[in-house]
């Protein structure tokens, strides 16, 4: 049961990111307004979807799950930032990268025995 309990919580975030990143290289309108909003070039989205792509695939590898993990929860926490930076409503828009990084540890912690064992 907790290994398929990972593995929803794990598939929920994963897709969440894989929308993310594939949608920073696109030049959607949304994409584009989010950079200006927050205060960044648009050009540089795929930068930003590259270096989530990067950490996604660090987390999908089981042995290097938990470095992926550490610089996703890294990129979580600037994302956060840059929106708690604009004034950002909380629970909506700051919080929201903490529920998507509370479904990838609670994922990994599920489905990885050396996780639960470090906590």
């Amino acid at each position: 049961m907790r290994l398929w309990t990972g593995r929803i919580l794990t598939t929920l975030g994963v897709l969440f990111m894989v929308f993310d990143c594939v949608i920073k290289f696109t030049g959607a309108a949304p994409v584009v307004e989010s950079m200006n909003r927050l205060g960044y070039a648009p050009e540089k989205a795929p930068i930003v979807g590259a270096i989530a792509a990067i950490c996604l695939i660090l987390y999908l590898i089981p042995r290097t799950a938990v470095v992926g993990a550490i610089l996703l929860t890294g990129y979580f926490g600037g994302a956060m930032a840059s929106q708690f930076r604009v004034g950002e409503p909380l629970f909506s828009f700051i919080l929201f990268p903490t529920y998507i990084a509370a479904l990838l540890w609670g994922g990994l912690y599920a489905r990885d025995a050396r996780v639960r064992q470090l906590l």
